[in-house]
């Protein structure tokens, strides 16, 4: 094996715990498709540093930024992203070259006493920052207090549990929350799935486009084993699905911060999409649900989505919500 073959490759990722688990997991993937080793290069991005609410600082890239701009500087050769997080916009000289198959797309509620979210008393403090979560919260459970809520998942729990300790201070994270909403499957990553009160059921609590799912990206010049290995990873249902809930935000000109839960799986050679839009002060609604045969289209995913984003602008989207799609 040639110097070049053994050098191992380097795989860009966030630092936190989550950003390292999902990486691992995806770094192996590629060692055992390529019989080279993949080493994890973490990246400090602006929404780790920053303490400021997603909603305030424009959610929309703040975690793949400085990420995206190691790989195109050619310090890491592939990086990881929660594809929740990002952009609907293609980005020049980068492509996403493997979707793995998705995890469990829910939310979970996590509580201090072990009660579901129908269960909380009013007035308890659930803390969460997805303005989409704080739409679906207010609608749900008015009489609850939403409480804005940064940190990695650690620290969310802790402020729950009481069971963490700050990465700053070394000092016990106080329990001043009576619950948390956070992916399921950031906690079956870090291997937390113990600490779930209640999975929210999809039906009635849809999640972020794409809420699950990772976005494996490489330089749009990449070749040879490397992308041979994402080649492979990549998972045909996942993409279709992701990129038609991924659609309906570009559609509508939403943002990743938007209050806007969309799901879409492939079932019986057909496509099921469905999406709502959520008002962030009142948590009103619209809601819409297209099925389309893959086979009657060349493009089923966006098909699909400009089916439901025309119908969710019908019923008054734009006005419930700040979009920037128009009927």
């Amino acid at each position: 094996m040639s110097g070049a073959e053994s050098a191992p490759i380097r795989l860009g990722t966030r630092g936190s715990a989550l950003a390292l688990a999902q990486s691992q997991r995806v770094a192996d993937s590629i060692a055992a498709r390529t019989g080279q080793p993949v080493e994890l290069v973490p990246i400090t991005t602006h929404g780790d540093t920053s303490t400021a609410s997603l909603a305030s600082m424009g959610g929309v890239g703040v975690f793949v930024a400085a990420v995206r701009e190691a790989l195109l500087a050619g310090d890491c050769d592939v990086v990881v992203h929660s594809l929740k997080d990002l952009p609907t916009t293609p980005h020049d000289g980068l492509v996403i070259a493997a979707m793995p198959k998705r995890a469990d797309a829910r939310d979970a509620l996590v509580s201090r006493d072990a009660v579901t979210l129908d269960q909380l008393p009013d007035g308890a403090k659930v803390g969460t920052g997805s303005p989409r979560r704080r739409a679906q919260l207010r609608r749900r459970r008015p009489e609850l207090e939403i409480v804005d809520l940064r940190g990695n998942v650690d620290t969310r729990i802790g402020r729950v549990l009481g069971d963490a300790v700050s990465a700053k201070t070394g000092a016990v994270i106080d329990a001043d929350l009576d619950a948390v909403v956070l992916a399921a499957a950031g906690l079956e990553r870090i291997g937390r799935e113990d600490v779930i009160t209640e999975h929210l059921g999809i039906d009635g609590w849809p999640t972020a486009p794409g809420q699950g799912a990772l976005a494996v990206e490489t330089r749009a010049d990449a070749r040879g084993p490397l992308r041979s290995a994402l080649k492979s990873m990549d998972h045909t249902a996942t993409r279709v699905a992701v990129d038609a809930e991924r659609a309906v935000l570009r559609l509508l000109e939403a943002g990743c911060s938007a209050p806007l839960g969309a799901h879409a799986f492939i079932d019986g050679g057909m496509l099921f999409l469905s999406a709502r839009v959520y008002s962030p002060e009142t948590g009103e609604r619209v809601s819409s649900a297209h099925a389309l045969y893959l086979e009657d289209t060349k493009t089923p995913a966006e098909d699909a989505a400009q089916r439901v984003v025309d119908d969710l602008l019908k019923q008054g989207a734009a006005d419930l919500a700040p979009l920037g799609g128009t009927p």
